[in-house]
């Protein structure tokens, strides 16, 4: 029985970056040995085990072949005689087919630690080919390591445009889609991941709405990048720029979308995009499976990002129906949250990224005055259901009146 480290520790280890999770192939050992030494079974598919002592992951070498459709169309096959380099040849990238023993050792078949030098992320065989989950991944790759420079060898990209055409991808399940959207919008530059999807076909089966924003102009006064789809990846740049959570990263992919129904006749303007994009979002909200606190803000955004962008010039009325609309009396965070994805929609722009956003800390006092109203006077002026909710507008109302001429 020989144990040896694989795919993202080794990986990460010579890149000189932290190693977070760490995976262990087991040459030579049965399942029986395994189970002998304490260590305890987890998986139906194929045999992985848990160490007794630290709970990390040991996977028995094993070899693979295709058998159906989708991610989960494989069959593994596991026993003594399957050598490591079988095992590492089944992997998705070079970078990721790489080993050492408990001395580090390097056993590098495929010539990982070359292409990890060139910064190339480069399948490793045509198997790559057979699992559409890899155009995801590769794309998060190449949004992890963009900042290294590393890019996706054209050769792989091609093997991704491939399945991408194959009608592969809608196999795939919502749950797997999302995990590794999630993933990828949360690394430090998401952008590359829209960009490198739509690089091989891949936007336009998974997103065929944001694909669709690409090509469409805006008015260059306020866009001097004027690609809508070039807007969307520097919003989502700013956001990943600012540190945001997965909640505004998904609105800012979304936001604009009603823009890709623009008739050309109407271009570079899009009047009401707002409303027309909702259906837009909703669907891949739903098609995507997204968690529920992802949907609900993305539509919101959707819905009154140019409400965030007019703040100083609205009337108090609107203001206070944009305030009730966040539920922002029980759920003050999905405001702040739609306060910072408008400012990363603003800053998103072609050089007015350092640009300054005084929305926002407008849209935050004018929430805390509307929260300031205080309920128990009204209680004890006998005001009950649905009276003391009209006087307590009608307070909030005055208050925001207020802030206005004081701001």
């Amino acid at each position: 029985m020989q144990i040896f480290k694989v795919g993202g520790a080794v990986r990460d280890r010579l890149l000189g970056l932290p190693v977070t999770d760490i995976d262990w192939v087991v040459v030579g050992a049965t399942a029986e040995e395994m189970l002998a030494k304490g260590y305890r079974p987890v998986g139906a598919d194929f045999p992985v085990f848990l160490h007794p002592q630290t709970g990390e992951e040991y996977a028995l070498a094993r070899t693979e072949r295709k058998s159906g459709r989708g991610y989960g169309g494989f069959t593994f096959h596991a026993s003594p005689e399957v050598t490591l380099e079988e095992d590492l040849i089944r992997r998705d990238l070079t970078i990721n087919a790489m080993a050492e023993d408990d001395q580090q050792n390097l056993t590098d078949p495929y010539h990982g630690q070359r292409d990890l030098e060139a910064r190339i992320l480069r399948h490793v065989s045509p198997a790559f080919a057979e699992d559409p989950l890899r155009v995801l991944r590769v794309a998060r790759f190449a949004a992890r390591y963009a900042g290294l420079g590393f890019t996706v060898a054209s050769e792989t990209l091609e093997l991704m445009r491939q399945l991408s055409e194959s009608g592969e991808l809608e196999a795939l399940t919502a749950e797997r889609s999302w995990k590794e959207i999630s993933r990828a919008l949360m690394e430090d530059q998401p952008q590359v991941f829209i960009q490198v999807l739509r690089d091989c076909g891949a936007l336009k089966v998974l997103m065929p709405e944001v694909d669709a924003l690409f090509g469409v102009p805006q008015p260059e006064a306020h866009h001097p990048e004027i690609d809508t789809g070039l807007h969307t990846l520097s919003v989502l740049e700013q956001s990943a720029l600012h540190k945001q959570p997965l909640t505004v990263r998904w609105a800012c992919l979304l936001h604009d979308l009603g823009k890709g129904l623009t008739p050309e006749e109407a271009w570079p303007r899009h009047i009401a995009h707002e409303h027309t994009g909702l259906k837009l979002i909703k669907a891949v909200n739903e098609r995507i499976k997204a968690p529920k606190d992802c949907q609900e803000l993305a539509l919101l955004v959707g819905q009154y990002h140019t409400h965030g962008h007019r703040a100083l010039e609205l009337k108090a009325s609107t203001l206070l129906e944009l305030l009730q609309s966040f539920d922002v009396y029980r759920r003050p965070q999905r405001f702040e949250e739609f306060i910072v994805a408008c400012e990363m929609d603003a800053r998103g722009r072609k050089g007015l990224e350092q640009r300054s956003y005084p929305q926002a800390d407008y849209l935050r006092g004018a929430a805390s005055a509307a929260r300031g109203v205080a309920v128990q006077p009204l209680l004890e002026k006998g005001f009950k259901g649905p009276e003391l909710g009209e006087a307590l507008k009608r307070e909030r109302l005055k208050a925001l009146k207020a802030y206005k001429e004081n701001a």
